[in-house]
């Protein structure tokens, strides 16, 4: 019987949702779109998934290539 070992999975998701901003230029929408998001205004939920993928972080000497699924 072999013997478990312990992996750490590191996981990655590129997640999209859309936000109206009013302002008077392109360059002030995200302006004001980056504020809100550091301020926890503008939070994502329910986004559609666009990416996924994964890797084994550790141990270190079986760390693995990022791989989508």
């Amino acid at each position: 019987m072999k013997d478990n070992k312990k992996f750490v999975i590191a996981i990655e998701e590129t997640i999209v949702q859309e936000f109206e901003i009013i302002a008077d230029s392109a360059e002030k929408a995200m302006e004001i779109a980056e504020e809100q998001y550091r301020e926890g205004i503008l939070v994502l939920s329910h986004g559609e998934v666009q990416f996924r993928q994964m890797a084994i972080v550790k141990p270190e000497n079986g760390a693995t290539e990022w791989r989508e699924f």
